[in-house]
C-alpha cells in the first residue's frame, strides 16, 4: 500500500514536471514567434526608411549633376561631383526635428558619382549607320587592346561582338529570341549571356560600360588603362603624361588632348569628348544592422537630368 502511494506520487510529480516543461516550451515558442514578427516588422520599417532616404540622396545627386552642367562646359575629376561622400551622419543633411534626430543618430550615408563615359562603351562596337549592322573596326581594336592589357582572351571579344551585331539585325525587337537573335543587354553583366566569362566581367566592369547609345569617351575622366586602349601604340609614359597634365589642368577641348600625343598619332576626334551626359550614382545607407545600397544611371540633357 505504501509502495503504491510512492509510485502515485512519483507519477504525479513526473506529470507535473512534464506539464511545466510543456508550458515553458509553448511560452518560449510564442515569445520567439512574437519576437520574430516584431523583428521582421522593424526590418521592413528600417528598409522602407532607408530606401526613401536613398531616393532623397539620388535627387541630391541629380541636383549636383544639373548644376554642374550649368556652371561648366567640361567635365573632369576636379569638379565637386567627382568627390566621393565618405560615411556621414544624416544629421549633416537633415533638419533638427525629433524624427530626423532619431534617424540621424543611427544612419550613415555614403556614395559617389562616376562618369559613365570615362569607360569604353560596348554599344560602340555595333555600327548601325548602314543598311545592316556591322562590328566597328575602330572600336573593336580598342577593346582588343584593353583585353590584351588585362590578360583576357580576345576570342571572347570576337564572340560578344558578333552576338551584339546579330542583336541589331532587322526584325521584331519585341521578341528577338523568336528568330534566333540574342536579347540586347542592359548592363555589362548581361554580356555573360553573349559569350563573356565571369572572370572577364569582373576585370572589365571598372573599365567598360553598357549604355543604350553610342557615346564618345571623356578623355578628362578615362582611367589610364582605357586611354592606353584608345591610343594605338602609346607607351605608358605618354599615358602618364596625359594623366598628370589633366590633374593640373583639365582639357577644355579635344584638340588640347590631341596636342599632347606623339607626332603622327591618328585618332578619330569624333569618338572623344571633354564633356559627359551619363553618370553613375551609387549610394549606401547604414541604419543599425541594416545596409541598403542603390545604384542608378543619370542622363543629363542640358539642364534636364533623368
Amino acid at each position: 500500500m505504501i509502495g503504491n502511494r510512492h509510485i502515485q506520487r512519483g507519477a504525479a510529480l513526473l506529470l507535473a514536471l512534464l506539464l511545466v516543461a510543456m508550458v515553458a516550451t509553448l511560452a518560449g515558442t510564442a515569445h520567439w514567434q512574437q519576437w520574430r514578427a516584431w523583428r521582421s516588422e522593424a526590418l521592413e520599417r528600417d528598409y522602407a526608411q532607408a530606401a526613401w532616404l536613398l531616393v532623397g540622396a539620388l535627387d541630391w545627386a541629380r541636383l549636383i549633376v544639373r548644376e554642374d552642367g550649368r556652371a561648366s562646359t567640361t567635365d573632369h575629376l576636379n569638379e565637386p561631383w567627382a568627390v566621393p561622400l565618405q560615411p556621414t551622419r544624416l544629421s549633416t543633411f537633415l533638419d533638427h526635428s525629433q524624427d530626423a534626430e532619431d534617424i540621424a543618430a543611427q544612419a550613415l550615408l555614403s556614395g559617389r558619382i562616376e562618369d559613365a563615359q570615362g569607360r569604353l562603351n560596348w554599344r560602340n562596337l555595333v555600327d548601325t549607320t548602314g543598311q545592316m549592322p556591322r562590328v566597328s573596326p575602330l572600336h573593336r581594336q580598342r577593346f582588343e587592346r584593353l583585353f590584351q592589357q588585362q590578360g583576357l582572351p580576345t576570342a571572347e571579344l570576337q564572340e560578344v561582338a558578333e552576338q551584339l551585331r546579330r542583336a541589331w539585325l532587322p526584325g521584331s525587337h519585341s521578341h528577338p529570341a523568336s528568330d534566333g537573335r540574342p536579347l540586347r543587354p542592359q548592363q555589362v553583366r548581361d554580356l555573360m549571356g553573349l559569350g563573356l566569362s565571369a572572370r572577364s566581367v569582373s576585370a572589365l566592369e571598372p573599365l567598360t560600360v553598357w549604355l543604350d547609345r553610342p557615346t564618345p569617351l571623356n578623355v578628362n575622366t578615362a582611367p589610364a588603362a582605357v586611354l592606353q586602349a584608345v591610343l594605338d601604340n602609346a607607351d605608358g609614359s605618354t599615358v602618364q603624361r596625359i594623366v598628370q597634365r589633366r590633374q593640373r589642368q583639365p582639357f577644355t577641348t579635344v584638340e588640347d588632348f590631341l596636342a599632347l600625343l606623339p607626332a603622327g598619332t591618328v585618332l578619330d576626334a569624333s569618338t572623344l569628348s571633354v564633356t559627359t551626359q551619363h553618370f553613375f550614382v551609387s549610394g549606401q545607407l547604414q541604419l543599425e544592422h541594416l545596409t541598403v545600397q542603390q545604384r542608378a544611371l543619370l542622363r543629363r540633357d542640358g539642364t534636364r537630368v533623368q
